[in-house]
């Protein structure tokens, strides 16, 4: 894996944690350069939130939400501002930017190794001294929070996946051709590059890493939260119910009427009630 371009400098904002105002933790917007367990330096933005208004100690009685994009998403696409600031209302939050996308180094593996991306953005999350971490994904991003819980037991207090495939390869829509085509071809992994500035990686998945489905049933006993568009063109209700079957009686599904696809879809209700469910289950 490449470990991004010659001369990217990891660089940190950070105000360090043990700076106190009143016996206080002082948490501070920061945005860091944070370094994966393969070397890929990833763009992470801290923002506190309502954890701002915490005085409960050293650890923020608010969760603190990381969000995983979709696939050609970043930090700093409108989209995941609006869903951060939606999130801000409940607790803390951290969003960064995918390997291969934005201003993080390496290539897109569309969904294998970005488990390493989200796990150096938790430890993150929790190095600044939140008791509770969510994880929040949605489409490629719903199917790595899902990869990461299973393989990376403890490291969550509840995981919210929104629009993930159930299963890999699955070409059943226009939508999914034409992305098999962006990351499979030459031509489309330069459509990639300088129409979605999103750069991906030339080969293979080798192994084939865990499939969503196969990751749900080991997230227990950690809480679990589906939530699918029944108007998503990217995939169909199947997924959602694969999923929710796997889980059993440890997830939730959500099955939103006329919700299209991710990010873009998620609209503030929607939103306003994933913060409410975390908050709940996260205890």
């Amino acid at each position: 894996m490449s470990s991004g371009p010659a001369g990217h400098v990891a660089r940190s904002t950070d105000r360090p944690h043990g700076e106190t105002s009143g016996g206080q933790p002082v948490r501070t917007p920061s945005r860091a350069l944070l370094r994966t367990s393969d070397g890929v330096p990833i763009d992470a933005l801290y923002e506190p939130g309502a954890a701002v208004r915490d005085t409960s100690g050293t650890s923020s009685a608010h969760p603190v939400f990381v969000v995983a994009h979709g696939f050609t998403g970043a930090v700093d696409r409108p989209h995941m501002r609006r869903i951060a600031r939606a999130f801000a209302r409940y607790g803390a939050v951290v969003t960064f930017s995918f390997r291969g996308h934005g201003t993080s180094g390496g290539h897109s593996t569309v969904g294998d190794r970005e488990v390493l991306d989200l796990a150096a953005a938790v430890a993150w999350a929790r190095g600044r001294g939140h008791a509770r971490v969510v994880t929040v994904g949605f489409s490629m991003g719903g199917s790595v929070v899902l990869r990461h819980a299973a393989l990376h037991p403890g490291q969550t207090d509840a995981v919210v996946s929104v629009s993930s495939p159930a299963r890999w390869y699955y070409r059943g829509t226009a939508p999914m051709r034409r992305l098999h085509w962006l990351v499979t071809r030459p031509e489309g992994r330069i459509v990639g590059r300088y129409g979605f500035r999103t750069r991906i990686h030339h080969r293979d998945w080798n192994p084939v890493p865990l499939s969503p489905v196969e990751a749900v049933p080991r997230i227990a006993p950690t809480p679990l939260l589906i939530v699918h568009g029944d108007a998503d063109g990217y995939f169909p209700l199947d997924h959602p119910r694969m999923l929710a079957a796997a889980a059993g009686d440890q997830g939730e599904l959500w099955l939103e009427p006329g919700m299209g696809h991710a990010e873009h879809a998620a609209g503030e209700e929607l939103l306003a009630r994933i913060g409410e469910w975390a908050v709940a289950r996260a205890g």
